[in-house]
């Protein structure tokens, strides 16, 4: 049987770019600027509606540090017509599930409803995309919701904590350095004028897309988006200035200590994301050869970093991770990560990470590492589309970063493309010190009057 489902891996990545089928979405502009993106899939009698907005964390200024996130929630407290709660009260009563997500990049909405009460939930998410009302008092009830998802996502949540640190380690210019949920002091001093001056600013028609991915007809699709979408007032969306990073000039280390059981620690280099699908910018292939990369070294069970740190008797590592954020609005991060192994230290665990990737920029990769991770990678792809939400998530992600339709396809042809030369050579490039930041966990005693805390209720994640 593995035998059989490597064949089947190998044939897929010898297929062309429409092994997974060509690109049925359609794509509109509405007459007030807002796009629609409609992507039939008639497998079930099933839809996902979306809503996202180019406006995440990274928008924010300094003092209102969350306020997106915090947003997020108040969409879900009335309009004009619907009073708090009732939005997903009439979603469950159509037989669906909704819920919303903010990140660094975008806010989302979204609903998975059976196809033939599209028209509702799009009634329904227009309505509070135009007309998002609530009281101060909801307000002042929400917000302590938000702080209490802070307190027990990150502040009792040690690796969540050693990260956020991290990023603020990282970043000196770029908003990555915030915190999505805010630091607390912003929080603890956010007014409901901060929520519904940062609604009013970036909730524009011209900063949004709608996407419907399912058992749908595109044009009908678009004339009900042109019926409840189209008819929101047009607003200018407004100017970003540029928060470029600067170059880092040397090596940054930061320790958190926090109640664990086991050290841990992380390295974060600044590596180049992919700008742009245009093949002419060195960056981008980059961009492809470090995910390759990081494939390499953490992509599949029995991967280098598995091998080499937490394999055998002399083992250094109990886990040991890889990644590479490929794509973003901001800069981006080459991450690796380990946990020591009993009797092993942080600082161990450090050099034997550095060491892997060392290794390649001095001997390269295999013809048959490289072939694997290109297997998998084309596999993934494939498999993923399975999932309208997934679909729909993929579409609604590349719209915010101004990608095309098929980029999708378009990557998987650039990675058959990647050779064993540029991931060797991106090895050699990006792991100097001056562009590392390592962030260590020193593991303290719990605390025994700590609370135990619990995701309030009316937390939307």
């Amino acid at each position: 049987m593995k035998r059989l489902l490597s064949l089947l891996f190998c044939s897929l990545l010898a297929l062309p770019a429409l092994a997974q089928g060509p690109s049925r979405a359609q794509q509109y502009t509405l007459a007030n600027g807002m796009t629609l993106i409609v992507q039939p899939d008639r497998r079930a009698p099933t839809a996902v509606h979306m809503v996202w907005l180019r406006v995440g964390s990274m928008d924010e200024v300094d003092g209102t540090s969350g306020v997106a996130h915090v947003l997020e929630h108040m969409l879900f407290k009335g309009t004009r017509t619907l009073k708090a709660g009732e939005f997903s009260r009439r979603v469950a009563a159509l037989g669906g599930r909704e819920n919303a997500f903010t990140s660094l990049d975008y806010t989302g909405y979204f609903q998975q409803i059976p196809a033939q009460r599209l028209e509702d939930v799009m009634k329904l998410e227009a309505d509070r995309f135009a007309h998002n009302r609530w009281a101060d008092a909801e307000f002042k009830k929400e917000i302590e919701v938000v702080k209490e998802e802070r307190r027990m996502r990150t502040e009792d949540n040690p690796r969540a904590l050693l990260y956020e640190t991290l990023n603020a380690t990282a970043f000196t210019a770029s908003p990555y350095r915030r915190p999505i949920v805010g630091w607390m002091s912003d929080l603890d001093s956010m007014t409901p004028a901060d929520a519904r001056a940062f609604y009013q600013q970036w909730y524009v028609p011209g900063n949004a897309v709608v996407v419907v991915v399912g058992d749908v007809e595109p044009a009908q699709v678009k004339r009900l988006a042109d019926k409840y979408y189209g008819r929101i007032a047009p607003r200018a969306v407004p100017p970003r200035k540029p928060r470029s990073e600067p170059a880092q000039v040397g090596l940054r280390r930061v320790q958190v200590k926090a109640p664990a059981e086991q050290a841990y620690v992380t390295l974060a280099y600044k590596v180049p994301g992919l700008r742009s699908l245009d093949a002419t910018d060195p960056a981008n292939d980059d961009a492809l050869a470090l995910t390759v990369l990081a494939a390499v070294l953490d992509g599949y069970s029995g991967a280098r970093l598995e091998r080499a740190l937490t394999q055998g008797a002399d083992r250094v590592a109990d886990s040991a991770g890889a990644s590479h954020g490929l794509m973003g609005r901001g800069p981006q991060l080459f991450v690796l990560d380990g946990v020591p192994a009993p009797g092993k230290t942080a600082a161990q665990v450090e050099a034997a990470l550095r060491e892997q990737v060392a290794r390649v920029a001095r001997e390269g990769i295999s013809a048959a590492e490289l072939e694997r991770v290109k297997t998998q990678w084309v596999a993934s792809e494939v498999y993923k589309r399975d999932s309208l939400f997934n679909q729909a998530r993929e579409i609604g992600s590349y719209w915010v970063l101004g990608l095309p339709l098929d980029t999708n396809e378009q990557l998987l042809a650039r990675l058959r493309g990647v050779t064993a030369a540029q991931v060797q050579a991106v090895a050699a490039r990006y792991f100097g010190e001056d562009l590392l930041t390592v962030a260590e966990l020193l593991p303290q005693p719990p605390d025994p009057n700590r609370p135990r805390r619990q995701l309030p209720a009316g937390s939307r994640h």
